[in-house]
């Protein structure tokens, strides 16, 4: 009789035991599972807000070139040319912090073409000044090309998850 109620004490406390150790080791997965889901989260936001800032700045630069060539094709007064070439160099600057971010947290080869040719024809406007027609027709090819950008960009983040 203490040999049965020995045993089944012993098989009480090894079911208790492994009980304990499924349990902690089911616990452990959810939280690993938890920090990688938190860490998708965390990279595809960054990756949003690199995209954002990107086609911000561009857009921010676009309009300055536009209103610089106005101003030059208007016969403007050196001053405000000269006003509107500072501004468009500070916000061609600001394109390069945002394109680093988003070269270093998407490496997908379509976003960053689609990134490169929205770059390119923003920056062509300054050399469209042969006549007004020009400008606009350079500003209407960066315009599609950042639309094709976000386009671009929105597909993929939406087949990303980390």
């Amino acid at each position: 009789m203490v040999l049965v109620t020995l045993v089944t004490a012993a098989l009480a406390i090894l079911g208790t035991l492994l009980g304990a150790i499924v349990s902690g080791r089911i616990q452990e997965r959810a939280a690993e599972r938890a920090v990688r889901i938190g860490h998708g989260e965390t990279v595809r936001r960054d990756r949003l807000e690199a995209v954002t800032a990107l086609a911000v700045a561009v857009s921010d630069h676009r309009r300055t070139l536009w209103k610089r060539g106005e101003a030059v094709l208007g016969g403007e007064d050196d001053g405000l040319v000269q006003a509107l070439r500072a501004e468009s160099q500070a916000t061609r600057a600001a394109v390069a912090r945002p394109l680093v971010t988003m070269r270093v947290l998407i490496t997908d080869p379509a976003v960053r073409a689609a990134a490169d040719r929205m770059i390119t024809l923003t920056y062509a406007i300054r050399e469209a000044l042969d006549s007004t027609e020009a400008l606009a027709a350079a500003r209407r090819e960066a315009v599609v090309a950042h639309d094709e950008f976000v386009d671009t960009a929105a597909r993929y983040l939406t087949t990303q998850t980390a």
